[in-house]
């Protein structure tokens, strides 16, 4: 195979297009040569490929990015460029690229090897993502429940035995032609040579092609012990946007299980956050919109960085004047501000303040003679705000408004409990706020509540909840804020979550068992054509046997955690639940007070952090 085709067009139709752009340093902005990432190049088979990244600063010491303004001199045939700054190797061997830009030139080292042998191409590193990034297997066609038009993969490539089946068992293999790799549906219908609902997709000049063609025309395996990615990175941090429309180049470098690194910057998916202020196209470019902040998130093959970008616009004229602050939280605010050039607003009144904080804490308004007293208080404005917080909190109005919030999150609901048994969680939950039960204990009483509902009503729980599917689903809703629902049928397509791992989480709960309650007996609740009535009082206690086995593979999954911290002893002879618990309340655990905080901080604010 002669692989110097790539000379001859290094794009195909979705994701390699060439950018082409008008921008232009503005004639009154003067900006100076800062740095060149990577600062050189190796590559080492055909299909390798690195994404520049040209960096400017300005007299301000402010970043711009330099890439598309940037000339190219390759010197030679034995690279190609594009004008958005990716490189591509043509022919072995080593020389300087040239670079042009803001009145500098610099020379960046490339080294082109690997080319005289026919590269080794796996499905799971190279073939799955190009399916990936063509939209192959995305849920809106081929990936969809039931597939497209009688051909099914794995929704994102999730299941990568499954998908090598699919394109080599049926229709007797004309999807992958081994004896003849042109002549192979795969390709035949992603070039336009056949016909294709999802129409033109690639051409027989792309990178993408000889890719396909190269793992079809050496048997079209699969290797399940290639190396997956175990993590991504997205580059640069946290860039800032200085014009309104000026754009910023991505890089995208992803980390394999065995320790290399490869450039996946056009294989890889780019989302902002906030596309009123940023949105990014497909090979990694973001275009400044309005002022603002944008998340971007960077996915590839299941694995997932972000960052933000900021566009500043026009701030000029901009002082900074440090506002008072009173707490750790007060300094990070401030120096956001400072960041985006922002000028806070005044700190509100204290009619505004004895209004809001009596309806955040207590959801209720101050009454006239609060308001009266709290207005003619003539003490500092911080000493009575403080204080009037510390009376609101603990208060009965303040145990009640939390513990209806608390009430709605655990489902507490005659519909599952009954009269008595709602009102005994609803009590056991007034009591743990009034009481001001550190979070944790709170978290661990309900995950590894036993006995009867009546006589430990934190037991409801597992009443309402009555599988270990829906169990782990809502406790990591609950607890973690995080979501295992989709990958209850498939890796999770937007986040780090496998089905495995759903499984995993699901058999903390399979040995929770329920049984009727001797003093309560015949007693019943509920009850429906589909789902039988339950008794109206149940113990909870943990049966040591029960497993839960694995939709996809039919096999009993051990319980496992879907990741690691650093507090992960626990007492042989614990239960699955309380291993489960110990593992969520851990200080070393990332997600549980991070996710109570963002909670908080949405019904305070009326958005969460995150």
């Amino acid at each position: 195979m002669i692989f110097s085709l790539l000379a001859l067009s290094c794009f195909s139709l979705r994701g390699e297009e060439a950018t082409s752009t008008d921008e232009k340093i503005p004639a009154d902005v003067q900006v100076r040569f800062d740095r060149i990432v990577p600062e050189k190049i190796e590559l080492k088979h055909a299909f390798d490929a690195r994404q520049l990244l040209v960096r400017g600063k300005t007299p301000a010491g402010e970043d711009v990015d330099l890439t598309r303004m940037a000339q190219f001199d390759s010197a030679g045939e034995w690279i190609t460029i594009s004008n958005d700054g990716l490189v591509r190797p043509v022919q072995e061997g080593s020389g300087e690229l040239t670079v042009h830009v803001a009145g500098e030139t610099v020379k960046v080292p490339i080294t082109v090897s690997g080319l005289t042998e026919t590269p080794r191409i796996s499905f799971v590193r190279d073939v799955q993502p190009v399916l990936s990034k063509l939209g192959c297997n995305q849920g809106t066609c081929h990936g969809a429940a039931k597939g497209k038009n009688g051909f099914k993969l794995s929704l994102r490539g999730y299941d990568p035995e499954f998908d090598v089946r699919a394109f080599t068992d049926d229709l007797a293999s004309r999807r992958t032609n081994v004896a003849s790799p042109d002549n192979s549906l795969m390709l035949l219908k992603a070039t336009g040579a056949a016909p294709h609902t999802g129409g033109q997709l690639m051409t027989p000049t792309s990178p993408y092609y000889h890719i396909l063609r190269t793992w079809i025309g050496s048997g079209a395996k699969l290797d399940l012990a290639t190396p997956r990615v175990a993590a991504i990175e997205i580059l640069p941090h946290n860039p800032v946007i200085q014009e309104i429309g000026f754009q910023q180049q991505f890089r995208v470098v992803a980390t394999y299980a065995d320790g290399s690194t490869r450039d996946v910057t056009r294989e890889s998916f780019l989302e902002s956050g906030n596309t009123e202020v940023a949105v990014a196209d497909s090979m990694g470019l973001s275009t400044a919109v309005r002022r603002g902040e944008a998340p971007i998130l960077a996915r590839f093959e299941g694995a997932y960085a972000a960052t933000t970008l900021t566009v500043m616009g026009d701030r000029s004229g901009f002082e900074w004047e440090e506002p008072e602050s009173f707490n750790e939280i007060d300094k990070l605010v401030a120096a956001k501000w400072e960041r985006m050039k922002i000028k806070p607003a005044p700190l509100t009144n204290d009619a505004e303040f004895v209004r809001r904080i009596y309806l955040d804490l207590t959801g209720l308004p101050p009454t006239a003679d609060d308001v009266r007293t709290f207005l003619t208080d003539e003490r500092p404005t911080q000493e009575k705000r403080n204080d009037l917080i510390n009376k609101l909190i603990g208060s009965p109005e303040y145990v009640e408004y939390w513990t209806n919030k608390w009430g709605d999150m655990l489902q507490v609901n005659r519909k599952f409990l009954g009269e008595e048994g709602s009102k005994a969680f609803r009590s056991w939950i007034r009591t743990q706020v009034e009481n001001n039960v550190p979070y944790d204990e709170f978290a661990r009483s309900i995950i590894t509540a036993t006995g009867s509902n009546k006589d430990n009503p934190a037991s409801s729980y597992f009443k309402i909840l009555r599988t270990p599917e829906d169990t782990m689903e809502n406790t990591t809703h609950l607890f973690l804020a995080v979501r295992f629902n989709c990958n209850k049928c498939h890796d999770h397509p937007f986040e780090r979550w496998t089905q495995d791992q759903y499984y995993q989480m699901a058999a903390y709960f399979s040995q929770v068992g329920r049984k009727e309650d001797p003093e309560h007996r015949g007693q019943k609740i509920g009850g429906s054509a589909v789902e039988g009535a339950t008794p109206l009082v149940e113990v909870i206690y943990d049966s040591g046997s029960g497993e839960i086995k694995h939709d996809r593979t039919g096999q009993v999954t051990a319980p496992s955690f879907p990741y690691q911290h650093n507090d992960l002893a626990t007492a042989l002879d614990a239960s699955r639940r309380e291993q489960l618990a110990r593992w969520i309340v851990s200080p070393q655990n990332q997600y549980f007070a991070k996710s109570y905080v963002n909670r908080l901080w949405g019904y305070l604010f009326g958005s969460g952090i995150i």
